[in-house]
């Protein structure tokens, strides 16, 4: 930073003189008159008493001129000793700091003497000069500072401020696109596209893009629509307009993955342009009322299987009329998230109104007791069968519809919190009368014991399975988490079992928060001597004894295992993933889904 001087001190100092050069120059003169005066003793006393008086006089200039060439260096000294304080408080000072981590390649006394010439600034109503075009103006309270530390006028300033804004604004689209790019390489994967896409993967995507422009699918197989609907919905442009591309007078299947933005005339719409449908699949279907259902019993649609999901406006009343009318073709039918009007008298009438249904479930309700529960135990012919209930439901009831209808059950669900006081006499119902089963899902249980999930497995008579769901089967003790003295829930033994009866058929597994499966059962089971060749999605997250050891077994001994979940495994640190595998859950800098590129 330049150092303010006066007047006199620039002059000196631009002829090469310092206070120090003058008092030397005067000694030198006083010395050589006092030699030329001894040495001239008999010179005139006249012309003498004139030089000494000359040289007195030069003498006396230049004793004034070091004094005020001293006085100008003290108080150089002392401004430069209050900007050196200044500047040492400001780096003690939050701006300081601010502005240090936003540039920590700057240097440390240019941020703060660049601080101090900001608070040193002109005071509002001063005149100052422009920074950038040198043009006099007026300083207010809003003068923008510029690049190099000086003022801009009211122009430059709103040039200066346009200019960092388009800045601003390109930076954002930069790191939203970055964002943008990493969510869908993200969102690929759990779609189970790796790599490339395929060409048929694109042109969906093209086409979902222009949905609006499309007139007509033509004639796109089923599987393709399907997909083309999916992607409709999971980005929300299902519209009244766009619903009409997926209604087409030869078709006997109508899936709409989220009905949310369509009305009771659209839902309606679906049974007139379609006459053949036999299989309706309605997701957030929130606009399916009375009326609809009304419409619905008057077509002479040969309705399969019929899915609704979120449709709460539909009174009770309606759905007997609809089983009058449709129950004795209906062989699947799948009700979700229906507070009111589905209860016992609605599972009460299916025996009679539905004697072909082969498939029923119901999920997230209200109304259904152990007395509905057990109305179903009537159904002979059910061969899967999923609840998911709120109200608190017994163990007899749920023994009750195994024992009567296991042996031609080939799934069974039972899911909810409504289920945590359901104990191992539901474990040996299923063991005893349950024989061809492919699909098991028990979750929440609190109650059930590790020695319930061994008998269930050892010896059963049932061929492997191909889906095991034992999410939260575990033991809860909010005082002492981690004892469980009594082997409460799916431990060491019963998933030793589980592998040992259907780990060579297997292709999905959760064991989600069954925290008290031991380290050496993980070992054990995933073994290098073993192998699950069938296994393709794993979860044990929150299994709080896996290792990087044990994640690198179960890769080796998986072929074709495409995810494996381990949210909360805290003792996982650096696991390597082979080539072709997904790993969600474990933190690191790139997010929590690792894609494998090891060898």
């Amino acid at each position: 930073m330049a150092k303010d001087h006066s007047a006199l001190t620039d002059f000196l100092a631009s002829q090469n003189i310092s206070a120090n050069r003058i008092r030397e120059d005067a000694e030198a003169r006083r010395n050589a008159a006092n030699a030329s005066n001894a040495q001239t003793a008999s010179t005139d006393a006249g012309a003498s008493s004139t030089a000494a008086n000359g040289d007195a006089d030069e003498l006396a200039e230049a004793e004034e001129a070091a004094q005020v060439a001293t006085a100008a260096d003290k108080a150089t000294e002392k401004k430069r000793k209050a900007q050196a304080a200044a500047i040492e408080k400001i780096k003690k000072g939050k701006a300081f700091k601010k502005r240090k981590r936003q540039d920590e390649d700057s240097d440390s006394d240019g941020i703060a003497e660049a601080i101090l010439a900001e608070r040193a600034a002109p005071l509002p109503g001063q005149m100052e000069n422009c920074e950038i075009c040198d043009k006099r103006f007026t300083v207010t309270p809003y003068s923008r500072a510029g690049p190099n530390g000086g003022l801009l006028c009211n122009k430059c300033g709103k040039e200066l401020a346009q200019g960092n804004k388009d800045e601003q604004k390109q930076k954002k689209k930069k790191v939203a696109a970055r964002g943008t790019a990493r969510r869908q390489v993200a969102s690929n994967r759990l779609d189970g596209v790796i790599g490339c896409k395929s060409l048929m993967t694109m042109c969906i995507q093209t086409l979902v893009n222009n949905i609006d422009l499309a007139d007509d699918l033509g004639d796109m197989p089923a599987q393709i629509v399907d997909r083309v609907a999916r992607q409709v919905s999971k980005r929300r442009i299902l519209t009244p307009m766009s619903l009409n591309l997926f209604l087409q007078s030869g078709y006997e299947d109508v899936t709409v993955y989220d009905a949310a933005r369509l009305g009771s005339d659209d839902l309606i719409r679906i049974f007139q342009m379609v006459p053949k449908l036999r299989n309706l699949k309605l997701k957030n279907a929130i606009q399916f009322k009375d009326e609809v259902m009304d419409y619905l019993i008057t077509r002479q649609t040969p309705l399969d299987s019929f899915y609704l999901h979120g449709a709460n406006l539909v009174s009770e009343e309606s759905w007997k009329k609809f089983f009058v009318a449709k129950g004795k073709d209906l062989k699947s039918l799948r009700v979700y998230f229906t507070d009111k009007h589905v209860g016992d008298d609605f599972t009460a009438s299916l025996k009679e109104r539905c004697p072909a249904l082969k498939c029923l479930k119901i999920a997230h309700n209200q109304q259904v007791t152990d007395a509905g529960v057990e109305h179903i135990a009537k159904l002979d012919g059910l061969e899967h069968l999923g609840l998911q209930l709120i109200t608190p439901t017994s163990t007899e009831s749920y023994v009750k519809v195994t024992n009567s209808i296991g042996k031609s059950l080939r799934t069974l669900s039972l899911t909810g919190e409504s289920l945590s006081d359901m104990d191992d006499r539901v474990l040996d119902a299923i063991h005893e009368n349950c024989t061809s089963l492919r699909k098991l899902r028990i979750t929440h249980s609190e109650v059930m014991t590790d020695a319930g999930f061994a008998r269930l497995f050892k010896d059963w008579t049932n061929k492997p399975l191909t889906f095991i769901d034992f999410e939260k089967c575990r033991h809860i003790d909010s005082s002492k988490p981690r004892e469980n003295a009594h082997l409460n829930g799916l431990c060491s033994d019963g998933f030793r079992a589980l592998m040992s009866h259907s780990g060579k058929s297997l292709r999905h597994l959760n064991v989600h928060a069954c925290r008290h499966i031991k380290r050496e059962a993980f070992e054990d089971v995933f073994s290098l001597d073993k192998e699950y060749p069938e296994l393709e999605n794993l979860e044990i997250s929150f299994c709080e004894e896996v290792t990087d050891f044990i994640v690198g077994c179960i890769f080796r001994t998986c072929p074709k295992l495409k995810n494996l979940n381990v949210f909360g495994c805290m003792k996982l640190k650096d696991v390597r993933v082979p080539k072709g595998k997904i790993l969600v859950g474990m933190p690191n800098a790139m997010g929590m889904e690792i894609e494998g590129t090891e060898d």
